[in-house]
């Protein structure tokens, strides 16, 4: 039987999950799709699924074996903790929570459930996990094929910031990606972070300070940069460098549609971060509906990860508003 699924959020991020999981993933189903817009949920679900605009009524209905949470980032602590009490596996978007206070109250809340089952019911969407090229990246400087890494150099730029973007949001909801991949790949965990931002675009809107440059240190010495460029207007981008000892490993973009014509080349760029992953957004939602069908643990990030990215949001948000002072990423 397929593993019955519930989408909470039927936004860009929902819709998706819900093509992937009706087209692409085997062994899943969406039966429920809820967002507080009725219009939306029934445009984005399945014709056999049911809709609502009270997510409370997707966990709780016993026609749901699992929950996807991509609503918005204020509602995913809450979202969880509701999945937690009805016992139901759930895949939560990234951030675990906008809060550090919100994300310990999760974390806590799983600690219970693995002590009282011996398993968690929580798994979280750090998807550049199952990128094939960060997957490649992460092996090369776990097998230290060019020798000890020394630097690591990571850009991240979107054409425009969604609605209401501020710096400490850029941090929470954007950085937070890096905040995961950046120990991910070293092994070691970040310890401390700085904060610095200069000239800001004339496209940033609402005092959003944008471009930020973001430094990043590891327990084993390793200097990250972040380059984050909310409003680049060009299109989506992102890379990340790793500086060895004996050379340089990087992510190369994948295949773009290539022009040529009147003299000139162009390569075309992607609106956002969709194309650009694409296979990692599949890879995982097949890896935790097979784990789930299967009885396993799905091997995504979890609660604990959760909240060490959060860690350092935090960490990173106090260095903002400290003239971008190092500030030290507090684990205790």
């Amino acid at each position: 039987m397929p593993i019955r699924v519930g989408v909470i959020g039927a936004g860009v991020m929902g819709a998706d999950h819900i093509r992937n999981l009706s087209t692409t993933i085997s062994g899943a189903e969406v039966t429920f799709v809820a967002d507080l817009d009725g219009d939306r949920a029934a445009a984005a679900a399945p014709p056999s699924a049911r809709t609502t605009t009270d997510p409370s009524e997707l966990i709780n209905s016993s026609q749901v074996d699992a929950v996807v949470v991509a609503s918005h980032d204020s509602t995913h602590a809450g979202l969880v903790l509701e999945c937690f009490e009805a016992m139901t596996p759930v895949l939560c978007e990234k951030p675990l929570a906008p809060t550090l206070l919100e994300s310990r109250e999760v974390v806590a809340a799983d600690a219970d459930i693995v002590a009282a089952t011996g398993a968690s019911l929580l798994s979280l969407g750090f998807m550049r996990r199952f990128d094939p090229g960060y997957a490649a990246l992460r092996g090369a400087v776990q097998d230290r094929v060019q020798g000890e890494p020394l630097m690591v150099h990571c850009t991240s730029r979107n054409a425009t910031s969604g609605p209401g973007a501020t710096a400490e949001s850029a941090v929470t909801n954007s950085a937070i990606h890096e905040l995961d991949i950046i120990p991910w790949l070293l092994g070691s965990p970040i310890t401390e972070v700085s904060w610095q931002a200069g000239r800001t675009t004339r496209h940033a809107e609402g005092g959003l300070q944008d471009p930020a440059l973001m430094l990043l240190r590891t327990a084993n010495g390793t200097l990250a940069t972040l380059e984050l460029f909310l409003n680049a207007q060009y299109g989506y981008t992102t890379r990340c460098e790793v500086v060895s000892e004996r050379g340089v490993t990087g992510l190369r973009d994948p295949a773009l549609l290539g022009m040529e014509q009147d003299g000139t080349q162009r390569t075309a760029v992607p609106a956002d971060w969709r194309p650009r992953f694409a296979d990692a957004y599949r890879l995982q939602l097949q890896a935790w509906i097979t784990a789930l069908r299967h009885g396993d643990q799905p091997p995504l990030a979890g609660a604990m990860d959760g909240l060490h990215a959060s860690l350092a949001a935090h960490a990173m948000i106090q260095a903002m508003h400290s003239d971008g002072a190092f500030t030290k990423v507090n684990y205790s």
